[in-house]
């Protein structure tokens, strides 16, 4: 229980004087909380639950419903135990007929005879909340019988496989012989409802659907064309001289023909063996609703309306709806295979997902593998066991627990089933039937568990343990019972109609009056039994605690043992007891909670004196009075100098096997607890714990490690090291080698780049000027500036420009 308090007089919270208590419990009593009044209620409330019937075991105050408790609750109150009633359920087995095989003693045996599922009768007696556990196994017998009847869609889709399936009651016969030397074979036919919009209502169309070129006979609902018989030759005959017929709408009335097929077993032949149904269809199917369409609005019945082998009422009654016809299906222990075309093989697998033990398969375009599919459909089915049971009583469960082949075991959902069973086969399923309460008739019971397909159940009778043994012995109108107004039956009156109280001493009609409430409240107060409590005829009777151990007392129901101050979330310290919400100390304890020790022991500190002399002792607990000292007995002083330095050697010589006492270590130090860290930073920090030191001190090699000192409550010392120390560490060479190595390179490599960057531009600038000149100098394309031509010009005569 979670107790949480307050001092707030208002809203909804439970008042209890002055104090409010709310209570949380994650599993309370089921026994108490049934406040039963007879035995026969306390053993319903619960499996654990007993009865006390001793008649001086109630003590003053208490309920009748008091002697309802828990077994060991109940002795530990004082009830004996040939004084307590508590009833068990049982398993009895009526009927166990061995499991058998077709064949006994070589002679083949009826249908009728074969036992696969053991054991046939069982009768249960049930005690509320207790499951009552029984086995069932399940063995596959060879050579079981099997009726197969084959439906098929006769519109003119299906006129290709009308041609292919006439062969197939002896070619069928042939491959099933393989499985059982005893089966039948039955053939029935269905189109649609014959009324609109599903077909043509014309005259002309009500004789032939098809076209007029086409030769089809009417529609019909559903027809059935040869009942079960083990003559495959007359099933290719009948099946022969069928004719193709039509509809208008793309969905089929397939489900009327299921229905009928399935609850007409007179008519259709059905044996108490393996029952398979074909539907062979390349449509949908029309369900529940549809038929409004046609004007028809009756749901469908479920009863058997075929008249010379017709199916009369398909234009009254609706078509069925998957629930219904899962119902009879399963009534019946028939096995659906779906025999469809590839287009409409996803709507019939969640079809297959709603009715349980079906199969589908997947028709050829021309049913060429019809035979090839009933096989692959049969094993599939046969080789799954499912357990069904019929419907419960009110307040009865039911569970399962499968142990399969190779030792697989289920439980759940899953529990109810077996897969990959063969013939021979053994499988057992574990059954727990738990009952809660009785039934409001308190009569018996009886539900059937069965495998699906197969018609072999197990009857369960159910009897209900409503009543206590000693309820037979009862003394009507006893004298004990106030003047003979009940009847004494366990230890206790059982009044009579009108009468109230625990001896029934008090008239219905009188409890509630107010001269008798007002004896129940203290101190003329307005709280009737301090809101703890019934008034019952003048007295209070205390309510009950989920807690047995918890109780209110008192003539008010004022008082309680369970709402006193706490310490250490222990009631009273754990040093008390609480009687009317106040504890009552042990020897050498005292306060509210009895938190208070008056032992002065714990204070004194190694010198012999009380809290050494630095403090006084308060409830067995030092209270220093110089603020220098700390610790349970005040010898603790963190400030003080010298608390690293005093236990440094016997630290270092612990952790690190050095130091000045590292010969004399085992000896000396051995006074502390040590805990060694990697890293400083692991070391506890000052508020993880009180009176901690941190040390750092300084060893031989000139190396600082670092360590916390600390005093816990209880006087032990704990050490921590961290192995981890700080030297100074010497210069590293190859590093500052290497560093004025690739100085003194890259400094080169600098200058000589400055430079080449230099010489470039020097260059540059004297190219540019170069050019700059030379586009200046003219002087050899023009006359000289101090050229003058001549005055006079002499030619000679004689002159032959030679």
């Amino acid at each position: 229980c979670c107790l949480a308090r307050s001092t707030q007089t208002g809203g909804r919270e439970l008042r209890m004087m002055d104090v409010f208590v709310v209570c949380v419990c994650a599993d309370g009593n089921e026994c108490t909380k049934a406040s039963a009044q007879s035995c026969g209620e306390c053993i319903q409330a619960g499996e654990k639950c007993g009865w006390c019937t001793d008649e001086d075991f109630l003590k003053q105050g208490e309920q009748k419903s008091t002697r309802c408790d828990e077994i060991e609750a109940l002795i530990t109150k004082g009830c004996s135990k040939a004084s307590i009633e508590d009833p068990r359920g049982t398993v009895t087995v009526n009927k166990n007929q061995a499991l058998t095989d077709r064949t006994k003693d070589g002679v083949k045996l009826k249908p009728d005879q074969i036992t696969q599922i053991q054991p046939q009768k069982l009768t249960l007696d049930l005690r509320s909340g207790e499951a009552q556990t029984f086995n069932l196994t399940f063995k596959r017998a060879e050579d079981y019988p099997i009726d197969l009847y084959y439906l098929m869609d006769l519109s003119y889709s299906m006129k290709d496989d009308l041609e292919n399936v006439k062969n197939l009651g002896t070619d069928l016969m042939f491959e099933m012989q393989k499985i059982t030397s005893d089966f039948r074979i039955g053939f029935g036919s269905f189109v649609e409802k014959t009324v609109m919009p599903y077909i043509s209502t014309t005259p002309a169309k009500l004789l032939n659907p098809c076209t007029s070129d086409q030769n089809c006979t009417s529609p019909f609902s559903y027809k059935n064309v040869l009942s079960l018989t083990a003559d495959g030759s007359q099933f290719n005959n009948l099946v022969s001289k069928q004719q193709i017929s039509g509809n208008l709408d793309s969905p089929e009335g397939g489900f009327d023909a299921i229905m009928q097929v399935t609850v007409c077993a007179n008519q259709i032949g059905w044996r108490n063996v393996t029952r398979l149904l074909v539907f062979s269809t390349d449509a949908g199917f029309h369900f529940a609703g549809d038929g409004k369409l046609g004007g028809i609005v009756l749901p469908n019945d479920g009863k058997c309306h075929l008249q010379e082998n017709m199916y009369t009422m398909s234009h009254y009654y609706d078509y069925p709806s998957i629930a219904h016809l899962v119902q009879k299906l399963s009534e019946n222990n028939i096995q659906t295979i779906f025999a469809v075309t590839e287009e409409f093989q996803p709507v019939y697998q969640e079809l297959k997902n709603l009715i349980p033990k079906s199969a589908v398969g997947t028709l050829s375009s021309d049913s060429g593998n019809v035979i090839k599919l009933i096989i692959d459909a049969y094993n599939s089915l046969s080789s799954e066991i499912i357990l069904e049971n019929s419907r419960l009583p009110e307040g009865v469960s039911i569970s399962y627990i499968s142990h399969c082949k190779n030792g697989v075991s289920e439980k759940g959902e899953n529990g109810r089933k077996c897969s990959n069973i063969s013939i021979g086969d053994q499988v057992t399923f574990e059954v727990a039937v738990t009952a809660k309460g009785c039934p409001s008739n308190g009569k018996s019971e009886t539900i059937k568990i069965k495998p699906l397909g197969f018609t072999e159940e197990v009857e369960i009778v159910l009897n209900f343990i409503c009543e206590c043994e000693c309820h037979e012995d009862g003394i009507p109108n006893s004298p004990a019972c106030h003047f003979g107004n009940g009847t004494l039956e366990c230890g206790a009156c059982r009044c009579n109609e009108g009468r109230i109280g625990r001896v029934c001493e008090c008239s219905k009609d009188e409890v509630r009056t107010e001269d008798l409430d007002a004896n129940c409240r203290m101190d003329n107060g307005t709280d009737i039994c301090s809101n703890n409590g019934d008034c019952v005829c003048g007295t209070c009777e205390c309510k009950k605690r989920d807690n047995p151990e918890e109780r209110y007392s008192g003539k008010f129901c004022e008082c309680d043992n369970f709402n006193c101050d706490r310490s250490n979330n222990k009631l009273c310290g754990g040093h008390g007891r609480c009687e009317c919400r106040k504890c009552i100390c042990d020897a050498n304890y005292t306060g509210s909670a009895c938190d208070c020790s008056l032992d002065t022991s714990t204070c004194l500190a190694s010198n012999k004196q009380i809290c050494n002399g630095r403090g006084i002792c308060e409830c067995g607990v030092c209270k220093c009075t110089d603020s220098k000292f700390q610790g349970p007995t005040c010898e603790i002083c963190p400030t003080c100098p010298g608390v690293c330095t005093e236990h440094k050697d016997c630290v270092q010589c612990r952790a690190f096997g050095t130091g000045d006492k590292k010969d004399t270590c085992e000896k000396e130090c051995s006074y502390f607890n040590l805990i060694i860290k990697k890293k400083k930073e692991e070391l506890p920090q000052p508020n993880d714990q009180p009176y901690i030191n941190h040390c750092k001190e300084r060893d031989a090699n000139d190396c600082w490690f670092f360590f916390t000192y600390a005093t816990k409550n209880d006087g032990t010392v704990e050490v921590h090291v961290a192995e981890e120390l700080e030297c100074p560490s010497g210069p590293d060479i190859i590093p500052i080698v290497a560093g004025v190595v690739a100085g003194i390179v890259l400094i080169g490599l600098a200058l000589l780049i400055i430079w080449k960057l230099l010489m470039i531009i020097h260059d540059r600038r004297e190219f540019a000027k170069f050019e700059k000149e030379k586009m200046n100098a003219k002087w050899d394309a023009g006359e000289n500036p101090i050229y003058k031509s001549a005055v006079t010009t002499v030619v000679n005569p004689k002159y032959e420009g030679k």
